[in-house]
């Protein structure tokens, strides 16, 4: 029965359709479910004997940091535009989510065949949207349990009042962004939009981040928080938090009020319009997120992110652009390299905004010292792997299938090692436009040690290209000790082996730096030890890459 057929009444199969298909999957559901509760039981062990100590732990530590008078000055700046920005992340994350799932996810045979028979479409699709919507909500209360806590243990309010202040925004935000996200889901047009305003709205972002922290520092801009308070939804649900916290924010009711009847107004909508998915929408995405499923329990995490990343880029239509072709062959593999980013500047966008990133909190980590420099240090290491990473999707994509490679004139492991040249070059690009405002203030050595970190993460890149399939076979080698079985985490060192080599290293060196100076020996010792760095690490992707050859 195709989607233009109107359904009637008169062919109405939809009660003895589901009966049956319950009967069918009677034991299928059985053993999903015992599954689910293995793993449930499993992640509440997890959580229960790791996650314990470690919460005690911040909430002691978040307690200490909030009784000094400034650190809690500096929250409550912050709160207006960060609860701002927070509302609008999630908005991003739910329109780009449609894309490839939606709030409207069916099993592949709902998809493919059942939604062919003369049934309701609307008592099959509904009951996924409202379990859709359940789940949200749920997520949401718990988010607002987790701020009226916070709000408590920083000092800002009590904690029934703190509670009070985020329980609007956790009902009321899940259920706007499931809205959105049927919207997206239903028509093509909007989701055509949402790719293209994608970037446009990460900027956003990213402004907001920097107002929030320019806030944070004590130059707030009241009139722009105002606006943003009052702009949409997404500032309607921050208001009776900033006011709980002692903000200005005294129209806090009328906010709460407008958020309340466009939640109710828009959820009641979505619920009636919810069965009118395309049918082409709801089999593409089943397929999708079989698909990711199905790697995703071989952790063939390579794999999921292809899937997901066909869906959100897919527009309709390819970029032609290109650039002029060298004569050399040498210079074959950067011209390609150089032409794909070029052809996709969203990664280029993207591994900017990791390394401005990590410039940000490498310029937080001079400012402090012992442990709390050295997380911050190893988190801005990541970040710039990160960004190099996101340069280096063409190694990746040859080694995903090796047939790709069959126009080189190199040999594979040759392929490879050149493949590191354009992430290098332009990562270090990067790094030391974002090391411009380290010179500015007088640290001229940013110039030099910034940029030479992306010659190891791009070294890096190429070998966690060219390791190979994923060895799932490591988290059952089995490895008892009194505080668990070791296996996953020998498989989480397998996967993050380059970085963790990489990182790891520049971090030893970056410390002697920030601790003995930025003199001449210790800048020579810490790009040497880079260089060092990559040479062996390429010299690894060459065997790695020599070996899955062969394979």
């Amino acid at each position: 029965m195709s989607e233009e057929t109107a359904w009637t009444a008169e062919y109405d199969r939809t009660s003895e359709t589901l009966r049956w298909l319950r009967d069918k999957r009677r034991g299928h559901r059985s053993k999903r479910n015992r599954d689910l509760g293995v793993i449930g039981y499993s992640l509440v062990l997890l959580a229960g004997g790791y996650g314990t100590t470690f919460v005690y732990r911040f909430a002691q530590r978040l307690e200490h940091v909030a009784a000094h008078g400034d650190v809690l000055e500096a929250i409550r700046r912050a709160l207006p535009a960060g609860l701002v920005l927070l509302a609008l992340c999630l908005a991003v994350i739910a329109a780009r989510d449609a894309l490839w799932r939606g709030p409207v996810i069916v099993p592949g045979p709902v998809a493919a065949w059942l939604l062919s028979q003369p049934v309701d479409r609307t008592r099959v699709l509904r009951p996924y949207f409202r379990l859709t919507a359940g789940l949200a909500v749920a997520g949401g209360v718990l988010c607002a349990l987790a701020g009226g806590v916070l709000l408590r243990l920083t000092g800002l309010s009590s904690l029934g009042t703190g509670l009070a202040a985020c329980l609007p925004a956790g009902l009321c935000l899940p259920l706007l962004a499931v809205v959105l996200a049927l919207q997206v889901e239903r028509r093509t047009s909007l989701g055509v939009r949402v790719r293209t305003w994608t970037p446009y709205a990460v900027l956003l972002l990213v402004v907001l981040v920097a107002q929030t922290g320019w806030a944070a520092t004590g130059h707030r801009l009241p009139v722009l928080e105002q606006v943003e308070l009052w702009s949409g939804p997404w500032g309607w649900a921050a208001q009776p938090v900033v006011h709980a916290a002692g903000g200005s924010a005294s129209g806090w009711p009328v906010a709460v009020t407008l958020l309340v009847v466009l939640t109710a107004a828009a959820a009641l909508y979505a619920h009636a319009v919810s069965a009118t998915v395309p049918t082409r929408q709801l089999r593409a995405r089943a397929a999708t997120a079989t698909t990711v499923a199905s790697v995703m329990w071989s952790v063939e995490l390579r794999a999921a992110k292809l899937a997901v990343s066909e869906a959100l880029g897919h527009n309709g239509h390819a970029s032609r652009r290109g650039l002029p072709m060298p004569r050399s062959k040498y210079l074959v593999v950067m011209w390609r390299d150089a032409v794909a980013l070029w052809r996709a500047p969203g990664r280029v966008g993207g591994a900017a905004l990791w390394t401005a990133a990590a410039a940000a909190i490498a310029g937080l980590a001079a400012s402090l010292d012992g442990g709390s420099r050295v997380a911050a240090v190893v988190m801005a290491l990541v970040l710039g792997y990160l960004a190099v990473g996101r340069l280096a999707e063409s190694a990746r994509l040859e080694a995903d299938d090796l047939r790709r490679s069959s126009w080189s004139p190199f040999r594979f492991a040759t392929l490879m090692l050149h493949h590191a040249i354009v992430p290098a070059v332009l990562g270090a690009v990067l790094a030391c436009l974002a090391a411009v405002p380290f010179a500015l203030n007088g640290a001229a050595w940013a110039l030099l040690l910034m940029p030479v970190c992306a010659l190891p993460f791009a070294a890096a890149s190429v070998v966690a290209a060219v390791r190979g399939p994923v060895r799932s076979e490591l988290l059952f080698i089995g490895i008892p000790t009194p505080f668990g079985d070791l296996s996953f985490f020998v498989f989480l060192f397998w996967y993050a082996a380059p970085l963790l080599i990489s990182v790891t290293t520049l971090r030893f060196a970056l410390e002697a730096v920030l601790t003995h100076g930025a003199g001449v020996g210790a800048l020579a010792c810490m790009v040497l030890v880079a260089l060092a760095l990559t040479a062996v690490l390429l010299l690894g992707a060459s065997h790695l890459a020599k070996k899955l050859r062969r394979h």
